[in-house]
């Protein structure tokens, strides 16, 4: 979801590059992707939780849902992304949406768009919802629905998004890309402009949960450097706003690039850098140091994609597993990364997927197996501030 607003970190990441041996990150929470209920009426062959029907036993209830809200908002004020499974299978996601909203949280919603009319479009934005998204994964009811295994995801999707767009209800377009449909990236990124949405976010397929089946799917490293530097070359020109998430070897391209390398002047991009959400976030992989996942039974994780029990609000205050979390902690610490990662001049802004790691070695400090780019092994100054 949008990672934009005033939050701002203790001290910056840095614009320059640097080791960051023996850095230790700050952990100033800026954003929470909430499992509300894992139940969805899809089954996509991607999916990180391997979502069903439901229901599904243990998931926290009402007051439990709200309490958390307000431990939450006592360590600041971080956007909160209620997902799924389909957060619109839960009948008190309303209420929970506006008590988050009144404790000052900023909170989006996640969806695949098939249960969205213009009453529930309403009901959103009464809620003090400030941005829902869709995902779209091909750009027309044979590419989109293949890909999500449901005849009629596509066209599901397409009314809900109209239903937003009459409401008013701001909205973003997700796509993950596979290389199912990577010669379709085009033909999907203008459909979202067509759509008027107020965002598109690709995400590279982290191959978990019902994900582990389409492995095979997942692009090479070089279509992945490939895919990153269209995107940033999208993003000179594009009217609205771009992210690449999943993808913390973008946070290097944009760098690489900016600096003039690849034959593109720097100034293109620094004339499109204010305002832009993509910045506002100065690094890849924010997962223990600005973000954290809850899963629908109370389990903190570093994200959705790497399936880590860093503590259960069911048993612990958040800020004490926030604070406290032994995995946070080494995370947070770029001295423990291993493999090119720990040597690398872009790990303070990138630090690679930590999934994609923990899923190829089962360590996840190891380096990230998608990554072309080679370290320097010159000596870098660390710009971090």
């Amino acid at each position: 979801m949008d990672r934009s607003g005033p939050l701002r970190a203790s001290r910056p990441y840095g614009d320059g590059a640097g080791k960051g041996k023996g850095t230790v990150l700050p952990h100033d929470l800026r954003m929470v992707a909430w499992e509300v209920t894992r139940s969805c009426n899809l089954a996509c062959g991607h999916c990180r939780a391997s979502a069903l029907h439901g229901p599904y036993p243990d998931e926290l209830p009402t007051a439990r849902c709200l309490g958390l809200l307000d431990e939450i908002a006592n360590l600041g004020k971080p956007v909160i992304i209620l997902t799924g499974g389909e957060p619109l299978l839960r009948e008190d996601i309303y209420e929970i949406a506006a008590y988050g909203d009144r404790k000052g949280l900023r909170m989006v919603l996640a969806t695949n768009g098939t249960l969205v009319d213009e009453a529930v479009a309403g009901r959103m934005l009464k809620a003090g919802i400030r941005r829902v998204s869709v995902s779209l994964d091909g750009p027309d009811a044979a590419g989109h629905d293949a890909f999500r295994g449901v005849p009629g995801a596509f066209a599901g999707a397409l009314a809900g998004i109209e239903a937003m767009r009459r409401t008013g209800m701001e909205f973003q377009i997700n796509t993950t890309i596979t290389r199912a449909n990577l010669a379709q990236i085009r033909e999907i990124h203008d459909l979202v402009h067509r759509l008027g949405a107020a965002a598109h976010h690709i995400f590279l397929l982290v191959p978990t949960g019902r994900g582990r089946e389409m492995a095979a799917q997942a692009l090479d490293p070089l279509e992945y450097e490939e895919t990153l530097n269209w995107f940033y070359e999208e993003g000179l020109s594009c009217a609205i706003q771009l992210k690449a998430t999943c993808a913390p070897h973008y946070h290097r391209v944009f760098r690489q690039r900016r600096k003039g390398a690849g034959g593109v002047p720097a100034e293109r991009t620094e004339a499109r850098r204010e305002g832009n959400p993509l910045h506002a976030m100065t690094r890849g992989c924010l997962g223990g140091s600005a973000f954290c996942f809850v899963s629908h039974t109370g389990q903190v994780q570093p994200c959705g994609y790497l399936e880590l029990d860093c503590g259960r609000v069911t048993e612990r205050g958040f800020a004490e597993i926030w604070d406290g979390s032994g995995i946070f902690r080494d995370l947070r610490d770029l001295g423990r990364y291993k493999g090119k990662c720990g040597r690398c001049e872009f790990l303070r802004i990138c630090g690679g997927c930590r999934a994609r790691a923990y899923e190829a070695t089962g360590d996840y400090l190891a380096e990230e197996p998608l990554c072309a780019y080679r370290p320097s092994e010159k000596p870098v100054s660390d710009g971090a501030g």
